[in-house]
């Protein structure tokens, strides 16, 4: 999805090889959404908007950790996209490229689009007018709203654990649940826990890219990474307590079994003694 906006109204679509016509045009900037791009488009899209090498060869490989570089007076973005499907943990890429008249998005392993979010943007144009910061913001606040769910579904399964260990017999399966749970909840923070950097750096005064007033919109994903990593924390202590839970219960039951072995070996013991002084 392409197109070139003046004053937030969009006006029109475009082809990669009419790129250069738009970029020295003043008063306009240009939204690119691709999807798993070939080498060759990246090659292209390199020439048309002066990418580092670097960049294109993370955005190529698709196996980052989320961060923000800057290359010269382009600020290259990743970020991880969490979907929760079939009770497992999908992850995904998103990356970003922002010039002062453009703004690059490039989404890996991820099936969800951004088409929703250029629409409501499309129909603000008085705060698409700010330019490719505030389209990097909308979609910096969709991707990462999308993490509450997943949360929410992880926190549910937390709490479906623990009522099984307290209120059922433990099973050596709820163990290996548990483990299972912790290896998604760990993908969630990995993807998460550098959030509040890359908003930090985007808030900061010295990025010309964005103006003061555009930096308020990224305060508000600053918080909600914030409330996101509170409650990834808040799930993996209650998910360790589980464990040591389960282990608890686990160790009385296992107590339980010895005693009852110990009341049957008196038993026998007794009936034992008598035959062995009636027996000599």
């Amino acid at each position: 999805n392409s197109a070139v906006y003046v004053d937030g109204c969009r006006a029109g679509d475009f082809g990669l090889d009419t790129l250069n016509e738009h970029l020295q045009q003043p008063g306009r900037f240009i939204w690119l959404g691709l999807k798993d791009p070939n080498e060759a488009t990246m090659k292209k899209l390199q020439k048309q908007f002066t990418l580092h090498d670097l960049a294109i060869e993370d955005a190529l490989r698709a196996h980052q950790r989320p961060k923000i570089e800057t290359y010269g007076e382009t600020v290259f973005i990743v970020l991880r996209t969490v979907h929760m499907k079939a009770k497992r943990v999908e992850l995904g890429e998103t990356h970003f490229f922002l010039g002062s008249n453009f703004l690059i998005s490039i989404r890996h392993k991820t099936h969800t689009g951004y088409n929703d979010v250029r629409s409501r943007c499309e129909s603000s144009p008085h705060l698409l007018k700010k330019g490719p910061a505030f389209a990097l913001y909308a979609l910096m606040d969709f991707i990462v709203d999308e993490y509450f769910p997943v949360i929410q579904a992880l926190e549910l399964e937390v709490a479906s654990i623990e009522e099984k260990i307290f209120h059922e017999k433990s099973r050596r399966d709820t163990t290996a649940n548990i483990y299972r749970l912790k290896r998604q909840i760990l993908d969630v923070k990995r993807a998460t826990s550098p959030l509040i950097d890359v908003c930090n750096r985007l808030m900061r005064f010295d990025n010309k890219l964005i103006d003061e007033e555009t930096r308020n919109y990224f305060r508000d994903v600053y918080d909600h990474a914030v409330r996101i990593n509170e409650n990834v924390d808040n799930a993996r202590e209650l998910l360790s307590t589980a464990l040591d839970a389960n282990l608890s219960m686990i160790t009385i039951a296992q107590s339980e079994v010895g005693k009852r072995f110990a009341g049957w070996a008196a038993i026998i013991g007794v009936a034992t003694m008598i035959a062995g002084i009636y027996g000599m």
